[in-house]
């Protein structure tokens, strides 16, 4: 009898974990989006804009049912929006603290994921007529606070809540203060088109928007300025640009991280394009847009050219 028990209850489970227990693919129909239909929303750091365009426009050209809405805007902004119920994804240069972890885990039932996909570096720019081509970090800091012995006014992409400005007070001046003579450009693309006009200021700027010499745009961009050469991080008297070698080895000295913060219930559309970027397709777009890929290694060679 109780063996004839025993096997009842144990028959009973098996046959509600088989009811309740769909297929992935009969779970799909019930949601409203999948890695490869559906639409979502994602806040992005306008920083990022040329490489996250071109990741979009080839997911969507490999996933035909897909419409993935991003909302540039600043950091600050993009973060702000991890409180938003329709925004399932953020993509910044910091993780998500664990105050925001906890507070979209109560207020919304779901854990965020992050990860660094890509590592960036800030370009400093200049106007074409500038001998002010090379600098050292104490240069640069004595520029952000107005002390420098040229008056040279720093230009960002907006001068509270970007993710550049940040950087800048928290990793360069170190609780010292930003000039109050610092200006404020409405975009990246701004900067580059004030900087151009006006050889009394220096811009920063993601290395995204200058950094590929094959895209038409950002080589008319290059023949508007100057880039700035810094001083490395690992020899005295040597000096770098930001470009990919460099970035990877932490030689230039003003590296970030590009992340993705995802805010997904159920396997969606979020989770495809975060695993995108991530693999191998999403990485080689970043390393073709001269950022340094953070999750594929693709490798450094020496190369020795014959004069």
């Amino acid at each position: 009898m109780r063996q004839a028990l025993v096997t009842g209850i144990a028959y009973c489970f098996l046959l509600m974990c088989f009811l309740s227990c769909k297929s992935y693919k009969e779970q799909e129909k019930d949601l409203s989006d999948t890695p490869y239909r559906g639409t979502i929303h994602v806040s992005a750091d306008e920083s990022f804009k040329p490489v996250i365009d071109e990741h979009v426009q080839v997911y969507e050209a490999n996933h035909p049912g897909t419409n993935i809405i991003i909302d540039y805007k600043p950091e600050a902004e993009c973060l702000k929006d991890l409180l938003v119920d329709s925004i399932r994804m953020v993509i910044a240069t910091r993780k998500s603290s664990p105050e925001e972890n906890e507070f979209v885990a109560d207020s919304f039932r779901v854990g965020l994921k992050s990860m660094v996909i890509a590592w960036d570096g800030i370009a400093v720019i200049v106007h074409p007529s500038s001998t002010d081509t090379i600098l050292r970090m104490d240069d640069i800091k004595q520029i952000l606070t107005g002390r420098y012995k040229k008056k040279l006014i720093p230009v960002f992409d907006g001068v509270k809540a970007t993710s550049t400005v940040r950087f800048v007070i928290d990793s360069v001046l170190r609780g010292d203060s930003l000039t109050k003579e610092a200006m404020a450009a409405r975009s990246s693309e701004g900067v580059i088109d004030y900087v151009s006009k006006n050889p009394g200021v220096i811009g920063f700027i993601g290395v995204e928007w200058i950094g590929n010499h094959e895209d038409t745009a950002q080589i008319s961009f290059l023949k508007k300025v100057k880039v700035v050469n810094l001083e490395a991080t690992d020899i005295s008297g040597a000096f770098v640009k930001a470009y990919q070698a460099n970035i990877y080895l932490k030689r230039y000295p003003m590296v970030r991280d590009l992340v993705y913060i995802l805010k997904e219930k159920h396997r969606g559309l979020g989770t495809g394009f975060a695993n995108f970027m991530s693999g191998e397709i999403g990485q080689m777009i970043f390393r073709r847009s001269y950022l340094m890929p953070a999750q594929k290694n693709f490798g450094i060679r020496p190369v020795r050219l014959k004069e």
